[in-house]
Parts: C-alpha cells; structure tokens; sequence
C-alpha cells in the first residue's frame, strides 16, 4: 500500500514540478525567515532538508550552514530544483525517502521538512529517521497542514485534500505529532499554530488540469456542513469558492538521547 502511495507521489510532483518553484505558498519569504530564526544556523552546521520540493528551504538555509543534503522521493523534482539553484554550491541533492534516510545515525545538526509530512504513509518511520540522523541535542523544524482535534473535522480537511491530491495520505492532529516526537526522545522547544488563507483557483489548479475535476472539489466546499464552513472561512462569491483557511503547525524539537 505504501509503495502505491509513494509512487503516487512521484507521479504529482513530477507532473508539477516546475508549480513547487514557483508556487507562493511554499516560497513565502516570511515563513523560509522563520525558520532560520528559530533554528539559528551556523557555519559549523551540517543540515538536512527532507521532502525539499521546490527547495526554498534548503536555499535558506544555504546562506547559514556549512552544507545542506535536499532530499525528495521525486527525481524530476529534484533535478528541476538543482536546475533553479545553482548559485548555491553548498547544496547535495540526493534522492531519499523520508522513511528509509540513506545516511548514518547522528549525521545532522539541523532537520527540516516543510508541507510535507502530509504525503508520506508512515509518519512513524518518518520521525523515528528524523530522530535517527540527527546528532544528540540536534534540532528537527517541521512545518506542515495540520487536521483539526475535532475528528469531523479531521475527516472533512483529509477528504477534500485527498480529492485535490491523490498523493494526500493524510494530515495529522497536532496531538499526534507531540506523540510521534515523545516517543522518540524529542522535545518540543517551541512550536505555533496559524490559518493560513489559501486562494482556491491556485490551490485546486496547482495538481488537477481537469475541470471536472476541479469542481468536483469546488462541490466538496460548497456543501460543506455549517462548523466546516466556519472552520476553514470558506468563502464563496458569485456562486465560486474563492478561499479558504487551513491549520498550519510549526514546531521545533531537540534530540536528547538519555
């Protein structure tokens, strides 16, 4: 099932990879700022960026560390990415699995992944590699879609993303994030929850070229129970669904061993 999932995967990013670069929600210049505040980089750090995409993380973090690993699943993706970066010499481009990482235990300082984790099928293996590479008192940043506490909610968010995107797996609580990170000897420094408005002809059009399609998704908003509406400030005009807002959840953690 999971090969399935991750071959589903492949084919989306591939299919979509030069909307990745270019799209203005993974570039936002005020996120990729965030990230290395919190995680303030030197010199002497050695980061890994996993899930890269588009690799605007992994170029911010390239003006602070000594070098950055941008993994993907995604070949293409990954080529493309290389392709739009090659300023920046400090970045090893290698093709990964965020759940079978091809590097040894305590190999990193920093971690990234950023609106990922949503794809990958076992979020588990996922953070247990994280806390695997990375060194002792190292830091791990994510940052991704989260689903609601309130499990029709959750179910709600998780339909219409899986309908827009067949890679979709699912978007977990926060409540199971903080469970991944305990059990795996991670503590969480700082974290953040925020709507982030999303604008949904970009949204919907970024991985379905069908129009049928993309009203199929527009009918899912449209018919949405009142609390979802409300929720997700789902926000119609003319009889168009025009925007609305997800969970997005940032967090830091650091590595203790002991």
């Amino acid at each position: 099932m999971s090969d399935e999932m991750k071959r589903h995967v492949q084919e989306v990013f591939s299919k979509n990879k030069q909307a990745y670069v270019d799209s203005k929600t993974h570039k936002k210049q005020s996120d990729l700022d965030e990230v290395i505040e919190w995680l303030k980089p030197d010199p002497s750090h050695k980061a890994l960026d996993i899930a890269t995409g588009g690799g605007h993380v992994a170029k911010a973090l390239s003006s602070h560390c000594g070098t950055v690993f941008a993994t993907d699943i995604t070949k293409d993706m990954l080529q493309n990415t290389a392709r739009h970066l090659t300023s920046q010499q400090n970045i090893e481009y290698v093709v990964a699995d965020a759940e079978q990482l091809p590097f040894l235990d305590e190999s990193f300082d920093l971690v990234t992944c950023r609106i990922a984790p949503h794809h990958f099928p076992s979020p588990h293996h996922f953070i247990k590699e994280v806390a695997r590479v990375l060194k002792d008192n190292g830091r791990f940043l994510m940052i991704d879609n989260v689903a609601p506490e309130d499990d029709g909610l959750d179910e709600f968010y998780n339909r219409f993303e899986k309908k827009r995107d067949y890679s979709h797996v699912r978007a977990l609580k926060i409540s199971e994030w903080e469970q991944l990170f305990f059990n795996n000897r991670l503590s969480v420094k700082k974290h953040l929850t925020r709507k982030k408005a999303m604008p949904f002809p970009d949204w919907v059009c970024r991985t379905l070229d069908n129009e049928a399609d993309q009203k199929a998704v527009e009918e899912v908003f449209k018919q949405a129970p009142a609390q979802a509406k409300k929720h997700f400030s789902i926000i119609e005009e003319n009889g168009r669904v025009q925007s609305f807002t997800i969970d997005e959840y940032m967090v830091i953690v650091e590595k203790h061993s002991s």
